[in-house]
């Protein structure tokens, strides 16, 4: 028991105390409150402001009482001000406290950004603001910053574009008129050999362009990935190339391929033929003696199926160190491997990267002076079956056609006739996109070969033109439009579509790729 005796009982305080210490409570409050606290009656005058006004806005209590508060609103906020003040006049019970931003005018003549929270009770408004100017002026510069980068994102893109054009129209030439070089007779052993190591230094080129353009496009998120159906030996076409690669190096060279690696699935093909190829070139690159296997399955994985492909070579190989990094962008196992091997160390990063927005997982296992083990694994679906699987030849035109090439560059209208000649094709050419138009509209033709980038008219603008002139004259039939861009981004394949195109081929071109690319959009028309 207690010593201490506690006095009466003490209950509620009732009456005029009570309104006395309410009122002393709402004082206190007011007083120590950092946000802005104001009492207003319904027609807008301030009854009562708490001391932080002057200390925020320079304004004193007293001078603020009896004034109406929407005069210290910015003119031009006053239209948003006046709707919520609409809103928390006729709130009904219940309904939620939502906040509103604006301006108001300091003693000084400058405005200060505030959020705003108010009630009605009665016939008076209590209203709750907060000093954001800072906070607001954050998240525009944010904004600001955002499209910026969003700006310069875009102008990279398009420097790429550019310098995807650039580099390819040369490089076409190259690569072009060296395979129609190399389909000619009567070239001698040594003039054969300088074709290819021509051929070969071109390729290399190419790959190190796109290679480029694929590390740009992963960071932008901009690459897309196909889900078509096709037959496995599409994605593992890189083997016979490189196969005949690593026995000219006297390498042995082994391809080891499970039963049920065979038929149609649904994918992305031509990212895994390019994961493939990538890492059969760097097996033989790396290799001086001995041998390369290839290890290709397709086991079941629940409602789909995986395939599986490891490349093992007896090469150079690394060591654990340089394994954790060889997957990483600008790296190799060695800084003496770029000048000993060449490369940019761009390859595996782009590996990793394709397997993984395929959902497959890529690994390594080596040891130095014996060998490497490359291995990925991916989801693929099995798809119905689309044909005989027979292996592709450089196509011959099933007839002879008109064609009208639309295309600036000296070099790549010669390289087209060269792949044309002894086709039985007529070939015009013209210089533009505009003056493709007037050919088209004067003549008869029956393809088009149009170059996506030209002077006075581009060949999306020309392709557009002429599937209006086709539109304005129904009788004539529709002609097949095949769109020649070096221009090899996903957006550009889909731009020529959408402009009327009916097919796409990159540059560089070769017999094989404008011949097959021909035929598909003739076939597609006689169906």
């Amino acid at each position: 028991m207690s010593c201490v005796d506690p006095g009466p009982a003490r209950g509620p305080v009732t009456g005029p105390a009570a309104n006395d210490d309410e009122h002393s409570n709402a004082a206190a409050f007011f007083d120590v409150s950092l946000d802005l606290l104001v009492i207003r009656d319904i027609e807008g005058f301030v009854v009562r402001a708490s001391p932080s006004w002057e200390t925020v806005l320079g304004w004193t209590p007293d001078e603020l009482r009896g004034t109406r508060l929407l005069d210290l609103v910015h003119p031009d906020d006053m239209p948003g001000t006046r709707g919520s003040v609409v809103e928390v006049e006729n709130r009904r019970p219940g309904d939620p406290v939502l906040g509103h931003i604006n301006r108001y005018r300091h003693r000084d003549g400058h405005y200060l950004t505030l959020e705003w929270r108010a009630q009605r009770v009665g016939g008076q408004i209590y209203g709750l603001a907060r000093d954001v100017t800072d906070r607001v002026a954050a998240e525009q510069a944010l904004l600001e910053a955002k499209a910026a980068a969003e700006a310069a994102n875009s102008a990279k893109s398009d420097f790429l574009a550019n310098m995807s054009h650039e580099i390819r129209t040369p490089l076409n030439g190259v690569i072009g008129i060296v395979d129609a070089l190399s389909r000619t007779t009567g070239l001698t052993p040594e003039q054969q050999e300088m074709v290819e190591l021509i051929r070969g230094c071109g390729v290399t080129l190419e790959r190190l362009v796109s290679d480029i353009l694929d590390v740009s496009k992963i960071e932008a998120g901009q690459l897309d990935l196909e889900t078509r159906p096709f037959n496995l030996d599409e994605a593992l076409e890189p083997i016979c190339v490189v196969k005949a690669r690593a026995e000219d190096k006297g390498l042995t060279f082994t391809v080891n391929r499970s039963p049920d690696a065979e038929g149609v699935f649904i994918g992305d093909s031509t990212r895994i033929r390019q994961v493939l190829g990538n890492l059969l070139s760097n097996a033989v690159k790396f290799t001086a003696t001995g041998g390369i296997t290839v290890d290709i399955a397709v086991t079941p994985d629940g409602d789909t199926h995986r395939l599986s492909i490891s490349v093992e070579d007896s090469g150079i190989g690394f060591d654990a160190d340089h394994a954790a990094r060889l997957f990483e962008r600008f790296n190799q196992a060695d800084g003496t491997i770029t000048r000993r091997f060449g490369g940019t160390g761009l390859g595996l990063s782009i590996c990793r990267s394709l397997i993984e927005m395929m959902d497959g997982e890529i690994g390594a296992q080596s040891t130095p002076g014996t060998g490497s083990r490359f291995h990925f694994s991916l989801p693929l679906p099995r798809g119905a079956a689309t044909g005989d699987g027979a292996a592709a030849t450089t196509p011959v035109m099933a007839r002879a056609l008109r064609i009208l090439l639309a295309e600036d560059h000296p070099t790549n209208q010669r390289v087209v006739q060269l792949i044309l000649q002894g086709q039985g094709i007529e070939l015009e050419i013209v210089d533009d996109g505009a003056a493709a138009v007037a050919a088209f509209r004067n003549d008869e033709f029956d393809l088009i070969l149009m170059d996506m980038q030209m002077p006075v008219m581009d060949g999306l603008t020309a392709t557009r033109a002429i599937r209006a002139l086709e539109a304005e004259t129904p009788l004539r039939p529709r002609i097949p439009i095949v769109m020649l861009s070096a221009n090899a981004m996903v957006e550009h394949r889909a731009d020529a579509a959408a402009a009327g195109a009916d097919g796409h081929i990159a540059k560089p071109i070769t017999a094989a790729s404008l011949l097959a690319g021909m035929q598909q959009v003739l076939d597609a028309l006689d169906q």
